[in-house]
């Protein structure tokens, strides 16, 4: 029996993707410069944190959220994905049942509303989960949720909700890693790096030049799928969802997603809803 073996869209073997959060003031900036690159992402928001409309920071604040209006405005006008943060930003570990799942419902419900379409993505405030969190999340409808944990490592998911992202922005490895995630052959396991952060800490360090050397070096190239965090979970689920006979010469996709494997030395694509023998 051959080697059955997942590829990104186009039959590529890598992805690449970003996740901020918080919905600060530096977002504006930080889009400006992935977007040189085709660079693309998640932006994790918290809809109960929205300052007043006509807010005014003390010189010096670096934590600046942006109002409702601004915040429309900014993420609207990029293609990055928008997905749950906490509607007011606390830890899950510790609320009651109700009241953390009275905090993803209210912020799927207010960020769908502003932004349309459904939102299934979520980003651990402070990082903090347990079991418990866990299947709250589950039966809230979200698909992943982003931990602070850090692998090192680019390997897809096991547990999507218990999503740990290669490193963050200010590794110190974080260029070392990009380019061993470059060097390594595309002819096995997909891999994916996942970079995570916030963009008001670019700010705060003075450090725009480690976004946009990352942006740079891993940017552009022909085998890397850039893409959104939800856009690697759906396209990841509907690989799961490819059925095989037991002779495994045919394939059915039951999903309205084309997906592209390796079977042995074959490359096939097979279009959402159709069967394929080979």
């Amino acid at each position: 029996m051959a080697n059955l073996i997942m590829r990104f869209p186009g039959g590529k073997g890598k992805a690449v993707t970003l996740s901020y959060d918080d919905g600060v003031e530096q977002d504006i900036k930080l889009i400006e410069i992935v977007k040189k690159y085709g660079i693309r992402g998640t932006f994790n928001l918290n809809s109960g944190c929205y300052p007043p409309e006509d807010i005014t920071w003390a010189p010096g604040t670096i934590h600046r959220r942006m109002p409702k209006s601004k915040v429309t405005k900014v993420y609207s006008n990029c293609d990055w994905e928008v997905a749950t943060h906490g509607y007011t930003h606390p830890s899950l570990v510790g609320l009651p049942i109700n009241i953390a799942t009275q905090e993803i419902v209210d912020d799927r419900k207010a960020l769908e509303e502003q932004f349309g379409g459904m939102i299934r993505g979520f980003a651990y405030p402070f990082g903090a989960y347990d079991d418990t969190a866990v299947e709250v999340l589950r039966s809230c409808g979200i698909c992943y949720a982003r931990t602070v944990g850090t692998t090192h490592d680019f390997n897809i998911p096991k547990d999507w909700l218990r999503l740990d992202a290669t490193c963050h922005h200010n590794d110190p490895m974080l260029m070392e890693l990009a380019q061993r995630f470059l060097d390594i052959p595309a002819n096995w396991d997909p891999k994916m790096f996942y970079l995570w952060g916030h963009s008001y800490e670019f700010e705060e360090k003075d450090n725009w030049d480690v976004l946009e050397n990352f942006c740079k070096l891993v940017g552009g190239k022909e085998d890397i799928w850039y893409a959104t965090n939800i856009e690697i979970y759906d396209y990841w689920y509907a690989f799961k969802q490819l059925r095989f006979n037991m002779a495994m010469n045919e394939c059915y996709n039951p999903t309205a997603t084309d997906v592209w494997f390796c079977y042995g030395d074959k490359e096939l694509v097979i279009k959402g809803g159709e069967t394929i023998k080979f």
